[in-house]
């Protein structure tokens, strides 16, 4: 017998990893500190940590409790960010939605996690009456009102009344086991229904502190929410500046101009976004000839930065770190590491280094390349390509109610991410292609079977293909590609564009269509390859 395993886990030295307990720490580390900066306040770490204890209870004395939904539409705020611990302290699942998605996609995404309580900003209140209308049991609907009564008699109740009902020195239990579900996020993938991604409390936590790890954070942090609080929990960046006690300074809507001035007047330090983010930024403040009056660390997703991008960021004063990632690994999986010697190489040389997707981040054991016959690991020779697989402790537990998905993307003991890749003898991982048909539009995904669903809608819509484009602003912006119906009647790109903003997200319609016979596989499969190869 192996006498150390004589020894036992007790209350006194073993608990669930759990982001909550970052708050209470930082509540009682720093109680008076700023900990979130939004337009119409500031609340200091003790009133967060109080307001959040108040929603949890309230939400509680309405019967919410383990295994529940807790559902939010809302852009980034103070009530977005008081959620990510408010529904998880009542024993809730927090559901954070995109608030980009049409009404069709918010009724599945409402029905899909049952969702008993759906707070809303009332910007959205005319998408969240259309989506209601679709269900059998409409949740809870509780307004957050910027200006009073600008709800139109919709919600059951405002947010501050709910608030209201709860006590703020209430108590609350962190999950006895850390595997307990902490949040809900929906990912469109490959399919038109989108698929309900499951994050546990031990994931949430170790994300949290790997994300303060590898963006160098501290309590001096000031990080700016450039980044939707909706994508992956925000990469769980909603827990990890409190985990270090930094600032939240939250940001509703993408603004050059107010970016910047809100960099300017509190000291930003930090900030996450997609490369359109990144380019609007360049591109206005090179205008205007206006730099930052101190460096800022800007954490880049999506596309790799060119040379040009890297090279502008830097005059302005952004520092890029460029990451990679999944809404199956909480945000971000890797990171591309500067090594001191790279400083040494010209702009060109070092973009290219800097425009890999990197190395593992702290909470996962290993991010491989593998062979898509053999699921053997390819050669670390950068050349050879294979499928990106990951595994670890920030992976999610899998999709809700999709066991044959879930045992798909987990075949062989590792998360299998379909984007595929090459391995350098650094042991940095670089993507080449996607295996996957996603169009990754300014930050967000676009199912191309989705789009060309919409498509085959169109009654003068014979055959269609979607893939991705490139888009200076956007990074890639869904094409289609369109052989209309041989029935005499003329069929102009603008009559199929205006179709599929009229039937989807506008985000997701095409912003170019070629019409013509698409080229096809002798069994008859459409080549997206060639019609790829056609754009550029």
């Amino acid at each position: 017998m192996n006498k150390y395993n004589s020894l036992d886990k007790t209350a006194a030295n073993h608990s669930a990893l759990t982001p909550l307990n970052l708050l209470r720490r930082s509540a009682l580390v720093f109680p008076d500190k700023p900990a979130v900066i939004d337009d119409d306040r500031t609340l200091s770490y003790r009133q967060l940590y109080q307001r959040c204890c108040q929603m949890g209870d309230a939400l509680r004395r309405r019967g919410i409790n383990s295994g529940d939904t807790v559902a939010i539409l809302c852009p980034n705020s103070h009530e977005m960010l008081e959620s990510h611990y408010s529904a998880p302290m009542s024993g809730a699942v927090l559901n954070s939605i995109n608030i980009r998605l049409d009404a069709a996609t918010l009724t599945f995404i409402l029905s899909h996690g049952e969702a008993r309580v759906l707070f809303y900003d009332t910007q959205w209140e005319n998408q969240v009456r259309a989506a209601i209308a679709e269900l059998e049991a409409p949740p809870l609907l509780v307004s957050i009102e910027r200006k009073a009564g600008a709800s139109e008699g919709l919600a059951d109740l405002d947010y501050e009344s709910l608030l209201a009902e709860g006590d703020p020195e209430a108590d609350w239990q962190a999950p006895s086991d850390e595997w307990t579900a902490i949040s809900l996020n929906y990912t469109s993938g490959t399919t038109g229904n989108p698929k309900g991604v499951v994050y546990h409390h031990r994931g949430a936590y170790l994300a949290a502190m790997t994300n303060a790890m590898v963006f160098n954070m501290t309590a001096e942090t000031v990080y700016l929410w450039t980044l939707p609080m909706f994508h992956c929990n925000g990469w769980a960046y909603t827990w990890a500046i409190t985990a270090v006690g930094g600032t939240h300074v939250c940001l509703r809507e993408v603004d050059a101009m107010e970016i910047y001035r809100r960099i300017e007047d509190y000291g930003v330090t930090h900030m996450c976004g997609a490369p359109v983010v990144v380019n609007m930024l360049l591109q206005e403040l090179g205008r205007k000839g206006l730099k930052l009056s101190r460096p800022a660390h800007f954490a880049l997703g999506g596309a790799a930065p060119p040379s040009s991008v890297i090279r502008k960021a830097e005059e302005i004063g952004f520092r890029i770190t460029h990451l990679y990632g999944l809404t199956e690994t909480f945000g971000p999986s890797t990171l591309c590491v500067p090594q001191p010697e790279w400083q040494q190489l010209s702009l060109e040389e070092r973009a290219v280094k800097m425009s890999r997707q990197g190395v593992p981040t702290h909470g996962l054991d290993e991010v491989a390349v593998m062979d898509t016959v053999s699921g053997k690991m390819v050669p670390a020779d950068g050349k050879t390509m294979g499928e990106i697989c990951i595994r670890g402790n920030t992976v999610m537990k899998g999709y809700l109610k999709n066991a044959e998905a879930t045992q798909k993307a987990f075949s062989d003991g590792w998360f299998h991410t379909g984007d595929l890749a090459v391995m350098h003898p650094d042991h940095y991982v670089e993507i080449r292609d996607r295996a996957k048909d996603v169009i990754i539009s300014g930050g967000e995904n676009i199912s191309s079977l989705e789009v060309e669903e919409v498509l085959y809608r169109h009654p003068k819509v014979s055959e269609a293909a979607v893939v991705a484009m490139a888009d200076e602003v956007w990074g890639e912006v869904p094409c289609a590609f369109v052989n209309p119906v041989d029935d005499g009647e003329e069929l102009s790109a603008e009559e199929i564009i205006t179709f599929c903003r009229d039937h989807m997200a506008h985000f997701k319609a095409p912003r170019k269509v070629v019409l013509g016979e698409l080229p096809k596989t002798a069994t008859g499969k459409i080549r997206k390859n060639i019609l790829r190869d056609s754009l550029f």
